[in-house]
């Protein structure tokens, strides 16, 4: 019998982790069901089986790029997504787009920088260089492959030592940190989601969930689309079942003492599992085509694809 078994990476996020974990069933972090009835998958997985792994979102985009990838469903950057269209479709779940706010740039407080315009020629720590966040950011202080600013690559939770330690001169926040900078002693230069929509009167898209075009051929026809259901199916079961969801993220809050933050995870969740989230529709698609093509426009990403979601 075919082993029917199907890995899906996510990053470590809160809203990543919400979204997937009705595949799955209320689990502990080492992988043992609890809870009776809930430690079994929540919702009808049609046979499937799903592995779950939270890693962090740079290392997927490099992943995903790669001919031998172990993953069959993966989260990745929007930015990263024109360089891997051939292998990856997107599916019409999972996604995260800023509407109206994303990922912030923050210096310390005792920062001459003031205005957007002050980080031109700077350095500033960011959270890799396929990240839509550093294509954002690109755009706003960039020309023609001039990205007008230097930059340092590192792991997202530590942009925000960086700065407070002065090894950079500002940083790119992506995930809860967006919430959090001013508790470090951080302040806001610019929230690049709000200057995009203010821009192009669409959500930035942020976060990709993307599966494997080859499950057809190793499944059989259709399978592509069959699995896309089951991952709409568990987007919609974790928006429905908040409560056992904000659960499920106390279960895995060891290492992240902010996921007890019932306000804050209220907060980031209601911004980043969306309506966009469980069907991100046209306006979705309208919103990759414009910002991948202005990226593309620049020079800063490969050309576009057409941009089929399934």
């Amino acid at each position: 019998m075919t082993d029917r078994t199907l890995r899906l990476a996510h990053s470590p996020d809160s809203d990543d982790l919400v979204m997937w974990w009705p595949l799955t069933g209320m689990r502990a972090p080492d992988g043992e069901p609890v809870d009776g009835e809930l430690g079994t998958p929540r919702i009808d997985t049609r046979g499937f089986t799903f592995q779950t792994v939270g890693v962090d979102v740079e290392a997927l985009n490099k992943a995903s790029a790669e001919e031998k990838n172990e993953h069959d469903i993966t989260a990745i950057s929007a930015a990263a997504y024109p360089a891997i269209h051939d292998r990856w479709a997107i599916t019409r779940c999972g996604g995260s787009f800023g509407e109206g706010y994303g990922p912030r740039v923050v210096v310390r407080e005792d920062s001459p920088v003031g205005e957007p315009h002050d980080l031109k020629g700077k350095t500033i720590a960011v959270p890799g260089t396929r990240t839509s966040a550093f294509l954002a950011l690109s755009l706003l202080l960039g020309e023609n492959e001039d990205r007008g600013f230097a930059h340092e690559a590192m792991l997202f939770s530590d942009v925000p030592d960086a700065v407070i330690e002065g090894r950079a001169d500002a940083g790119l926040l992506i995930h809860e940190a967006q919430l959090t900078f001013e508790q470090m002693g951080l302040r806001k230069v610019i929230d690049l989601g709000q200057w995009w929509t203010a821009r192009s009167a669409l959500p930035l898209p942020l976060g990709l969930n993307v599966i494997r075009r080859d499950l057809d051929d190793r499944f059989g026809e259709g399978t592509v689309a069959e699995v896309s259901a089951v991952l709409s199916a568990s987007v919609r079961h974790a928006v429905e079942h908040a409560d056992e969801s904000r659960r499920y993220l106390l279960l895995h809050s060891e290492h992240r003492p902010e996921w007890r933050d019932e306000t804050l995870v209220e907060k980031y969740l209601s911004m980043y599992v969306s309506r966009l989230s469980v069907d991100m529709g046209d306006r979705g698609v309208e919103a990759l085509h414009r910002f991948l093509g202005e990226g593309a426009e620049r020079g800063f990403i490969d050309p576009v694809p057409t941009i089929d979601v399934v």
